[in-house]
């Protein structure tokens, strides 16, 4: 059994109801294509859980899975880019994001 690791990343809504529930309906619905993206880019699981307008993502990746690679394969996929333009309509920037920065890396600070 391969070892899997694991990414905790965070993102803003737009503190919007409406605009919530448009995305969670397209999380309920998902194109085929992103999540064979997904699959190929070495994710073995992910979750995105919600409070209020903060979005939290669990990733679980085998050892082939790299941040770069996986921006470069989606740099290419004109489906990606037509559903991350898609979702920015959603989405915002933390605070302490850097200019086109979304999904940030969350830093473990308690395990047991």
């Amino acid at each position: 059994m391969e070892a899997l690791k694991r990414y905790c990343l965070a993102l803003d809504l737009k503190k919007d109801p409406a605009l919530i529930a448009e995305y969670e309906a397209h999380h309920r619905a998902v194109w085929p294509e992103i999540k064979q993206s997904i699959r190929d880019s070495g994710i073995r699981h992910m979750e995105i859980f919600r409070v209020e307008n903060r979005l939290f993502m669990i990733m679980e990746v085998s050892p082939e899975f790299s941040f770069s690679k996986k921006a470069a394969a989606d740099a290419q996929n004109t489906k990606v880019q037509e559903w991350e333009e898609l979702m920015w309509k959603y989405q915002q920037a933390l605070p302490t994001a850097q200019p086109g920065e979304k999904w940030m890396l969350m830093e473990s600070i308690f395990s047991i």
